[in-house]
């Protein structure tokens, strides 16, 4: 996680509760503080974090921005490139990207060996 923001997540995969919990503990707000500048009570924001409900899409904005931060929508088609990945890459360092590339070799190498290994057993 950044230190000055939540993680970047994919709305298909959005876990609202984590999202909401991460930018209220940002904020340096508690669920009742959170909730007073909402005007909504401290047990909807508890229900929300444990993931019990769901806000909406626009509660979720206002949540966001009880916090301090502003939510990003971008949508893509799924054959796109991920340009988050690539600019994620692109910032590493030569050393960073190296690690990065080998240790994904290695963990492929493991697979296909253990597929190879069920095959032949």
């Amino acid at each position: 996680m950044a230190a000055d923001r939540p993680d970047r997540q994919v709305l298909s995969r959005l876990d609202t509760g984590r999202l909401i919990g991460e930018c209220r503990r940002h904020a340096g707000l508690s669920q009742a503080g959170l909730a007073e500048r909402l005007g909504t009570t401290q047990s909807a924001i508890s229900r929300w974090e444990r993931g019990h409900e769901s806000p909406r899409v626009d509660t979720l904005g206002r949540v966001l921005q009880a916090c301090g931060f502003e939510g990003d929508l971008t949508f893509r088609r799924h054959d796109d490139e991920d340009r988050s990945q690539i600019r994620h890459m692109l910032s590493l360092t030569p050393e960073d990207r190296l690690r990065h590339f080998t240790s994904a070799i290695n963990a492929f190498n493991i697979a296909r060996r253990a597929g190879e290994e069920r095959r032949i057993a």
